[in-house]
């Protein structure tokens, strides 16, 4: 009930604002255009009546004998006009009408934002048409040839890290072969193992973080939570579920090394408990263990 007393209220309000504003304005109205002195009423009522009585008298007027005058001091006479057929309207065009500057803002933020769209849709779609043959993380890398990636890892003190690619690569030893080829029986990266070489994602299995390699346990230890794997990214400790998860490596006749890095071919790392190279640490740990 309070609601609608509140409603009539304002409407009061509202009608009584508007006949005041009314008033005001007809106020303003009458000063702007002012009114006649009652002289000049009866004057010009009197020439009224006089044009009016001129008019009614027979022979020339008053307005005819001045036009007269004026044409034979001009020297000239008036041509009558001739009549003409009249002229079909035909309503303007809307576009040619000027824009304001309001539908100028919206039809260009609207053209953009069209501009926009059809820019990203073209974009997608070549993406979808051409997508990356490679050279990057997502695609197949070209790493080397064998010789020159194990050279690469001695000289980085057992560790390589290919950043195109999201990667580690770490020699893999003969003598774990018998093992490795029981555990990682039919996957696509036992083929690098027995050429020598791992290619293991950066990626720790626990929570995501970038695991680096400790240099005097070598063992890749995760600062986030802890987990550690060895150099061939088996489990050794810590929260993680199983070992780091590793690529498909392919080797060419001649030694050449590629690397897939597709997601969809990620290879899941093996359980714990996998330990084929048989690898302890060598030195103290960068990060506590369990």
């Amino acid at each position: 009930m309070s609601f609608l007393v509140v409603i009539a209220i304002l409407l009061i309000v509202g009608a009584a604002a508007a006949a005041i504003l009314s008033s005001v304005r007809r106020r303003d109205t009458a000063r702007a255009t002012g009114t006649l002195a009652r002289e000049t009423v009866r004057r010009d009522s009197k020439r009224r009546k006089a044009d009016a009585a001129e008019d009614a008298a027979p022979g020339l007027k008053g307005r005819e004998i001045e036009r007269a005058a004026v044409i034979a001091r001009s020297g000239s006479s008036i041509v009558p006009a001739t009549s003409t057929a009249p002229t079909i309207w035909v309503p303007p065009d809307p576009s040619t009408f000027g824009v304001s500057r309001r539908q100028f803002l919206n039809r260009s933020m609207v053209g953009l934002m069209g501009l926009s769209i059809t820019t990203f849709a073209a974009a997608a779609f070549t993406a979808f048409l051409w997508p990356s043959g490679g050279g990057g993380f997502g695609g197949q890398i070209r790493v080397g040839k064998i010789p020159d990636i194990k050279a690469d890892i001695e000289k980085n003190k057992g560790f390589l890290y290919k950043p195109e690619g999201r990667m580690w690569i770490t020699e893999f030893p003969t003598s774990a072969l018998p093992k490795a080829r029981v555990a990682y029986a039919g996957l696509a990266c036992l083929p690098g193992m027995e050429a020598g070489i791992v290619a293991l994602y950066q990626k720790c299995v626990h929570l995501g973080c970038r695991v680096p390699n400790c240099s005097s346990s070598q063992w890749f230890e995760c600062p986030c939570h802890g987990s550690q794997y060895n150099r061939v990214g088996e489990k050794k400790g810590g929260p993680a579920p199983r070992g780091l998860d590793r690529f498909p490596v392919a080797v060419a006749p001649d030694g050449s090394v590629t690397v897939d890095t597709a997601s969809a071919k990620i290879i899941q790392g093996p359980a714990i408990g996998t330990n084929t190279s048989g690898q302890e640490a060598e030195g103290p740990h960068c990060v506590g263990g369990e």
